[in-house]
C-alpha cells in the first residue's frame, strides 16, 4: 500500500476558500480508479508553522500513485490547485 500525503497552504485561509478546495479535492472520490481511498482535513490549530489542508490518498502500488498523478481528474484539480495554492509539501510511503 502507498500512501500520499500532501499538505497546502493557500494565498487566501479564510474558512470558505479552504472548504472550496477541500471540496475540490474530495470531489476525486470514486472519479480515478487508483484512487483507493482519500481523506481531506483542514487545520483548527492555524499556528504560526500550520498548512490549511492535508490531503492523505492511499494507492496499490507505486504504478497505481503514478497512474493517479496523470489522470485526466486529478489535471482537473491541478489547474485550481495552482490558482489557489501559496506552497506545499508532500511526502509518499510504503506500508
Amino acid at each position: 500500500m502507498i500512501t500520499h500525503v500532501v499538505l497546502f497552504k493557500l494565498k487566501d485561509r479564510s474558512r470558505e476558500a479552504v472548504e472550496v478546495t477541500k471540496q475540490v479535492l474530495l470531489n476525486m472520490r470514486g472519479r480515478i480508479p487508483e484512487l483507493l481511498d482519500i481523506e481531506v482535513g483542514s487545520d483548527q490549530l492555524h499556528s504560526e508553522r500550520s498548512f490549511d489542508i492535508a490531503l492523505i490518498t492511499h494507492h496499490e502500488s507505486w504504478a497505481g500513485l503514478d497512474a493517479y498523478q496523470v489522470h485526466p481528474v486529478h489535471a482537473e484539480v491541478g489547474v485550481h490547485m495552482k490558482q489557489v495554492l501559496e506552497r506545499s509539501v508532500s511526502v509518499d510511503y510504503e506500508t
